[in-house]
């Protein structure tokens, strides 16, 4: 793609403002914002992608995916602001997923032991589990609330924390892969995937291009599995006070 064309991409941007001006929606700064954001992020991360591709150093390789985590715990935590140890129990889930999935990946020999294989895939884990976290989170705060009669009756009578809320933590669990079932169950009749799509745009050939799309839902499918059942299992208790109850609002969290 050319400078030129790269730049003409703008007007889809232009677009987005012109509908958010005429419909008075009020998104114009987050959309001028976000364009900014997503160009000067990409490019930093390409120089960043080319210097360690040619490198060839683990170090940079096992850098570059724990910040990818850090920052991925810290933006999906922001769907429950106040719980203390929020965080770190989304990074450790998300090294989890990432070890995981690297460990089948490497150890089956699907893939190549090479930057260019391992930084490009732990993004796509790392990132839709990022979102699998938020849609968890999201869904049990509502899940605690409605529910909340329910497990303080249960905590009444003698339960545990892991106990009282099982059943809110696993409908939590079953709404955050529900995106990533409804995409299984579409991909290739309704979308084309990205990765799918760039290889092709890059000529490679549609068969190959397809395998590697494979490769990339049944490991999205596992990884988003494996991330909302581990964070459910270790966040059970941080939803409550010291002495057991459910917090009124954020600041007794």
């Amino acid at each position: 793609m050319s400078n030129v064309a790269l730049i003409c991409t703008l007007a889809f941007v232009a677009v987005t403002v012109v509908l958010s001006i005429r419909k008075k929606l009020g998104l114009e700064k987050d959309i001028v914002v976000g364009t900014v954001r997503t160009a000067v992020q990409l490019l930093f991360i390409g120089y960043v992608l080319h210097f360690v591709f040619d490198a060839e150093q683990p170090l940079f390789i096992v850098l570059i995916v724990l910040l990818m985590i850090t920052v991925a715990a810290w933006n999906a935590a922001g769907k429950a602001k106040g719980i203390k140890g929020l965080r770190i129990r989304i990074a450790m889930s998300l090294l989890f997923t990432e070890a995981v999935a690297m460990a089948l990946l490497l150890g089956l020999r699907i893939i190549e032991p090479t930057a260019q294989y391992i930084i490009s895939i732990s993004g796509i884990i790392v990132g839709s589990s990022m979102v699998v976290c938020g849609l968890y989170l999201n869904r049990m705060k509502r899940e605690l609330e409605a529910s909340r009669g329910e497990i303080e009756a249960l905590l009444a009578l003698g339960a545990s924390a892991q106990q009282a809320i099982k059943l809110s933590a696993k409908r939590s669990v079953r709404s955050s892969l529900i995106p990533t079932l409804d995409s299984m169950k579409t991909v290739g009749l309704v979308q084309l995937p990205g990765m799918m799509t760039g290889m092709i745009v890059a000529g490679a050939d549609p068969i190959e291009a397809v395998r590697y799309q494979i490769l990339i839902m049944f490991m999205l499918a596992s990884s988003a599995a494996t991330t909302a059942i581990v964070l459910s299992g270790m966040t059970g208790g941080i939803w409550f006070t010291e002495d057991l109850r459910l917090p009124r609002d954020k600041e007794e969290a």
